[in-house]
């Protein structure tokens, strides 16, 4: 019970303190809330009795409008002592706004030389004139441009900067030139000669540095490189010559005189003549080329015929195919020049004929041999 009655006691003390603080808010502000003009007396609704006075540029103190000076109902005028404004620093136009470009500039008094033809580009002017107590640029002689000069390479040549050659020249900021062109020279420009980029012959009338000598001749242009010839195959080493055959030994020969009608080699499709085909009349003789004995006869080769072959000796084998008839037996002994045959037609060349070939044995190895290399001529 006494908690309570003390909680009680507290409260009521907190709510008399709050009413007591807002009872003495005040129900107005302490201050105007209106600018303070110098000179300017408030009305009563912009006032507050217990407000101090301001400080500063206003009133001090109580006032009496009264007694104060009325503002000014517009701004004093009275006359001033001045003059014209002074003469600007400089009226030089403006570079590139003002002055329309000119591309043939009128070259200087008592100059014989006519102006250069420059490059008439739109939108370009000529740069302002040289400001006063500026060492005035005079025009001497002209330069004729050549292929491959370069503006700076003129400069070098005749000792002049190359802003003097534009400006002289009237060649606008790209500074444009092109073969054929004549560039104006300054008047003390001096000819050294043999720069590789103003290659032209030398003016008349250009100073040199020794007068009794002409200038030395420019140096050929530097030559463009070129694409180097291609190298030089090694000549083809020619193949060695067949090693003649032992004709001297074995002695072949014809088997039979006639039209050649297929050669020996490739005939195409992966196919190869191993031999010639001679054409003859029908039922011509067939004879051995060289001594040997007979090794084959018969009709089971595929794609021969009827088919003769003979070994010889040293290696040597000579076989006669696509014949119409065969007059020895295997194992004769066939001396050179023997008839052995006769010509077919089932060769399939249109006309009678014998396919011939040459062999030579290398160990146990067949190799075939051009007939026309080893038959007589």
């Amino acid at each position: 019970m006494a908690m309570n009655g003390g909680l009680k006691v507290l409260t009521l003390l907190g709510a008399m303190s709050l009413l007591a603080a807002c009872s003495s808010y005040p129900t107005e502000p302490r201050y105007s809330v209106y600018p303070t003009v110098p000179g300017r007396v408030p009305p009563a609704s912009e006032t507050f009795p217990d407000a101090p006075a301001p400080s500063g540029e206003g009133v001090r103190g109580a006032t009496d409008p009264a007694t104060e000076a009325p503002p000014p109902r517009g701004a004093p005028v009275a006359s001033i002592e001045g003059g014209s404004l002074d003469a600007p620093a400089a009226t030089t136009p403006r570079p590139y706004t003002e002055v329309p470009y000119n591309p043939n500039p009128a070259p200087a008094p008592g100059s014989s030389a006519a102006p250069a033809a420059g490059p008439a580009s739109e939108g370009f002017t000529s740069p302002p004139p040289p400001a006063t107590g500026a060492t005035t640029v005079r025009a001497g002689a002209s330069y004729t441009i050549q292929a491959g000069d370069t503006i700076s390479g003129i400069g070098r040549r005749f000792q002049t900067p190359v802003q003097q050659l534009i400006d002289l020249n009237g060649l606008g900021p790209r500074a444009d030139i092109s073969p054929g062109q004549r560039l104006i020279l300054p008047e003390g420009a001096i000819d050294i000669g043999g720069d590789p980029y103003a290659t032209g012959p030398s003016p008349v009338g250009v100073v040199t540095p020794d007068e009794s000598v002409p200038p030395p001749p420019p140096p050929p242009p530097a030559p463009r490189p070129t694409t180097p010839p291609p190298a030089r195959e090694p000549a083809a080493t020619a193949p060695p010559p067949a090693a003649a055959p032992a004709t001297t030994s074995v002695g072949l020969d014809w088997p039979l005189r006639g039209d050649i009608l297929r050669r020996f080699g490739p005939v195409g499709m992966g196919e190869r003549n191993n031999g010639i085909n001679i054409g003859a009349s029908a039922g011509a003789e067939v004879r051995a080329a060289a001594a040997g004995r007979v090794g084959y006869v018969g009709d089971d080769l595929a794609g021969q015929g009827l088919t003769v072959l003979i070994v010889h000796r040293e290696g040597w084998r000579t076989v006669y195919g696509h014949l119409g008839t065969a007059t020895v037996r295997d194992g004769d002994e066939i001396r050179a020049g023997q008839v052995i045959g006769t010509a077919g037609t089932t060769a399939g060349d249109g006309r009678p004929s014998i396919h011939f070939e040459t062999w030579r044995m290398r160990g146990d190895e067949p190799n075939a041999v051009d007939p026309l290399t080893v038959l007589p001529r």
